[in-house]
């Protein structure tokens, strides 16, 4: 089983000012944004980490690195983390943004209305599921933080929850919260979610010891 930490990136003058960012360059965390990726690291400071994926973008990189330097590990960037991508909507203001018919239509939705020149939700669950599935088989029974953003985490949840993703506006992830997958041979199951309590406690379960029987029919295996 691998447990998976989904880690919203920290904040930043677009989320202060509540306009979407969503590929744009050169958007970083601000001071209060530095600030909760400091208590982020904390958080997450006795949990055993194998590998740190993120998003390219600029403000899910920067909150990663405050998990990964104290580590000594690299920062694996995956396209697939990304942002869904909302094309001329970018840099809007979600005020003006939700006067339209077309915004409204992109919230009630995702899965087949789609952002001019952008993607639809159901794309970008696509691809961020296949990203996420493909880190865990790389890493079979480990532990993995991957930073991304607030969309794709909650298609991400809505996935492996039975949610329909038409509905996943129901679901809130704030800046630098932390939700908890395990991903295994059984079946997802979601621990935390929009977390910002301790994390240290969080250990995922031993698959159950063989028995006798088991194991005599293993070794009668090995010897054929």
């Amino acid at each position: 089983m691998t447990a998976l930490f989904l880690i919203r990136h920290a904040a930043n003058d677009f989320v202060k000012d509540g306009k979407l960012a969503g590929w744009l360059p050169d958007v970083h965390l601000n001071d209060e944004g530095r600030r909760q990726a400091e208590q982020l690291a904390a958080r997450l400071d006795k949990v055993k980490l194998d590998a740190i994926y993120s998003s390219p973008l600029e403000r899910a990189v920067e909150t990663a690195e405050y998990i990964a330097r104290p580590r000594g590990l690299q920062i694996c960037r995956c396209d697939g983390l990304g942002e869904i991508r909302m094309g001329a909507w970018e840099g809007q203001k979600i005020e003006e943004l939700n006067k339209t018919d077309e915004w409204r239509m992109f919230q009630f939705y995702p899965s087949g209305a789609r952002p001019p020149q952008g993607e639809t939700g159901r794309q970008m669950q696509m691809r961020a599921v296949d990203q996420v599935e493909a880190i865990c088989a790389a890493h079979p029974e480990a532990n993995i933080a991957i930073v991304s953003h607030s969309d794709p985490i909650k298609a991400v949840v809505a996935h492996y929850a039975g949610i329909h993703l038409d509905l996943f506006q129901r679901l809130v992830v704030s800046p630098a919260s932390v939700t908890v997958l395990w991903l295994g041979p059984w079946g997802p199951r979601l621990v935390r979610f929009n977390d910002a309590g301790p994390l240290a406690d969080i250990q995922p379960p031993k698959p159950p010891e063989k028995t006798e029987q088991e194991k005599k029919e293993g070794e009668n295996a090995g010897s054929l």
